[in-house]
């Protein structure tokens, strides 16, 4: 998605100074614009190096205050300060390379991000202008990448389609005066119902939530990552109650009984022996052949 500029913006950020301006040469070799005359003669930009820019840019800093904003003469001298310190912009946008947005687009952001610094420039702050510059041209570009780039890489054909459901949604909206529904999506776009679902889908790579994000006031409930499932340990025994039961449904009776004494009345062996009138020994052997017979079910089972 490119970025947009107004029109003030793009005449700025896009435009070196106009050739149409009335130009005069006076006696010492300076050139000037309508009563810029005495400004030092400028070069092609793309001869210009970082030193003789930086020197330059004071000079055309320095008229620049002493200009009224909106006339002739003020956009000349900021639109020559924009062509001389674009190297600033492209070094910057040299450090986002590797993102998958053309390096034109990042470019044009930067030279937003050059525009605005050189608006809020002063001379009297004693600091250079690439180091004022700098963070501001950086700043814009990575709120570019924020507002404009996908959490989840999806496919252009879905990019488009789901600021197409964007807005033919805010349009039945207002009509409707409710969310619309899928099937009434897909009637105003022309579209099936599926590919409203799938562009629907799409937007959810939009933007990320953070685990840690805090909740809203009315929610109760915590941050995202408090609410996440956990493993439960205990979903280990239902399955195994599960696969028990036909192997215990097969013991004798007595087996059965001795079992249930023990693990569901949680009885000691001696108070089973006196329930069943047997001694706790015989309860012992009992108890340890019918645990040694359903765990060998258990493992022919798995």
């Amino acid at each position: 998605m490119s970025p947009r500029l107004d029109a003030s913006q793009t005449l700025t950020a896009t435009s070196a100074p106009s050739p149409e301006a009335p130009e005069h040469v006076d006696g010492t070799g300076t050139h000037g614009v309508d009563g810029l005359s005495g400004l030092p003669e400028i070069p092609p930009y793309d001869e210009v190096g970082p030193v003789d820019a930086r020197a330059l840019s004071k000079t055309l800093f320095a008229r620049l205050q002493s200009l009224e904003e909106g006339t002739h003469d003020y956009a000349y001298v900021r639109n020559t300060l924009v062509e001389l310190n674009l190297a600033l912009v492209k070094f910057a946008a040299s450090r986002f390379r590797s993102r998958s947005e053309p390096m034109e687009d990042i470019i044009q952001v930067g030279t937003i991000g050059l525009i605005k610094a050189i608006d809020r420039f002063e001379l009297s702050r004693g600091v250079e202008f690439p180091t004022f510059a700098m963070p501001t041209i950086i700043g814009e570009i990575k709120r570019f990448f924020r507002d404009t780039s996908w959490s989840v890489r999806v496919p252009r054909r879905l990019q488009e389609l789901r600021l197409d459901l964007a807005k033919a949604g805010d349009e039945l909206a207002q009509r409707l005066d409710r969310a619309p529904t899928v099937d009434e999506l897909a009637e105003r776009l022309g579209i099936s119902r599926d590919e409203v679902v799938e562009g629907m889908a799409a937007s959810n790579a939009y933007t990320a939530s953070s685990l840690d994000a805090q909740p809203e006031e009315d929610d109760s409930e915590g941050a995202l990552a408090d609410r996440i499932g956990y493993e439960d340990h205990g979903l280990e025994g239902i399955e195994y109650v599960e696969s028990l039961k036909p192997l215990i449904a097969e013991l004798p009776q007595r087996d059965r009984q001795i079992l249930s004494l023990r693990f569901v009345a949680n009885m000691t062996q001696s108070e089973i022996g006196d329930e069943l009138g047997i001694s706790q020994m015989h309860v012992s052997r009992l108890l340890s052949r019918t645990l040694v017979r359903l765990r060998k079910g258990l493992t022919v089972e798995e």
